[in-house]
């Protein structure tokens, strides 16, 4: 027995028979209280007939009574307001720190079963799938899961907007700004994220734009800042863009970051720091006032071709400087493309609503997710594996959601479904 289980099945009355206190006093639940997940007791202004009287104040859980003695509850005047004492097993009688006997209930006999069964099941047992619920949660109502999808969604995005909290605060409130770094942070993919975030700070997008009209400038001044240019080459392209940046580096105050933070190893070559730079370069030398174009669009179509963009053409032999490879034209992908409109627009649109306290726009940032495709990664195919197919990108990212907060902790009580299947 737990005390969150306990918890859980107080909170939502999950309890056979009726009750009384241990000396005999019949307890019936008006209002079981709100959950406190702060210090103090566990639930607030419950509402409780405890014998003739009826009582509001709050309810302390535990496995055994004797516990309110070790956690030294009758010395701390925050619980003298409990009303109730709710225990697994009524060892021992208690009192507050004013002196107050506490009533105390015992739910050995109150729980059915099967709603422990099941927790046990899900929580404690070893299960034998990553999803422990992987074998109920498919039999649930599709519309339960939906409507939860919706807010894992919101929650989702709640979680990144953290991302964008960091940089707005650092951009000092610049939302265009922002959204320049925000967009190089994800260019750049799990492996280089770090790197080219830096990159986009070292780098003035203002200076940027002095050079729009000029792509290979702008390469050269991303490279040379990525510190990609300070060796020798062979190939004539890295040396005009040598030449070009340090032309444009005179008495400039450019300082470019290391080149030794730039990883190589196990990327595909398609996914190389050199070619993300090269693109990022053509899609700041045909946009601008990139944020401005995200509030004003509502396709998610329309904001994929923002990144219809290609590497310059000596990439479409090479994927580093000096190295050839096979032909081949070096576009930002689909795949990119749908990443980057997700991961870093979509939050930076859902925060700006909320910041400016405009639910409209917080809602078309996730109307945006509706309209992409689901992503497809490991855990989407996790979830496919036991029936759960995400229909949209809303729906993937709330799937990732369920499973990295609940599902790969065990978190079941504080999951929907799990307490659905619990209650099942």
């Amino acid at each position: 027995m737990t005390e969150a289980f306990l918890q859980y099945v107080w909170q939502h009355q999950l309890i056979d028979g009726a009750l009384s206190t241990t000396d005999g006093q019949a307890v019936r639940v008006i209002s079981a209280g709100e959950p406190n997940h702060d210090a103090g007791p566990d639930f607030f202004n419950a509402r409780l007939l405890i014998g003739d009287v009826e009582w509001v104040g709050n309810v302390e859980i535990h496995t055994h009574a004797s516990h309110w003695r070790q956690h030294k509850h009758g010395n701390n005047a925050a619980y003298n307001n409990v009303v109730l004492h709710v225990v697994y097993d009524a060892d021992e009688q208690i009192a507050t720190q004013d002196g107050r006997t506490l009533p105390t209930l015992s739910l050995a006999e109150h729980i059915p079963h099967e709603v422990w069964n099941n927790y046990e099941r899900l929580v404690i047992t070893e299960p034998r799938h990553e999803v422990a619920c992987a074998d109920k949660m498919s039999q649930l109502p599709r519309i339960k899961i939906s409507s939860y999808m919706e807010r894992l969604a919101v929650e989702r995005l709640e979680r990144k907007t953290s991302e964008v909290h960091r940089l707005l605060d650092e951009a000092h409130g610049g939302w265009e700004q922002c959204c320049y770094w925000l967009t190089a942070h994800y260019f750049g993919g799990k492996t280089n994220g770090f790197p080219f975030e830096l990159l986009a700070k070292a780098t003035d997008m203002r200076l940027l734009a002095r050079w729009k009209d000029n792509p290979q400038r702008i390469e050269a001044l991303l490279m040379g800042q990525a510190g990609l240019l300070d060796t020798y080459f062979e190939d004539e392209y890295p040396r005009q863009l040598q030449a070009d940046y340090q032309a444009l580096r005179n008495g400039s105050g450019l300082h470019p970051i290391s080149a030794h933070l730039w990883k190589f190893f196990r990327l595909r070559p398609s996914s190389f720091p050199t070619l993300r730079i090269s693109q990022f370069a053509q899609l700041v030398s045909q946009s601008s006032n990139l944020f401005s174009k995200l509030l004003e669009t509502t396709n998610a179509a329309q904001l994929e071709k923002f990144f219809d963009v290609k590497a310059s053409p000596y990439w479409e032999t090479h994927y580093q400087f000096d190295k050839p490879s096979q032909k081949r034209v070096k576009s930002v992908g689909k795949n990119l493309a749908q990443s980057l409109i997700i991961n870093a627009w979509v939050p930076l649109l859902f925060e700006y609503g909320r910041a400016h306290g405009d639910d409209e726009t917080r809602e078309r940032a996730i109307d945006l997710l509706r309209q992409m495709p689901a992503e497809e990664n490991s855990i989407i195919k996790t979830w496919r594996s036991i029936g759960i197919e995400a229909r949209d990108a809303a729906e993937s990212q709330a799937l990732i959601q369920l499973y990295n907060e609940h599902c790969k902790s065990r978190q079941c009580l504080q999951c929907h479904i799990g307490i659905q299947v619990i209650k099942a």
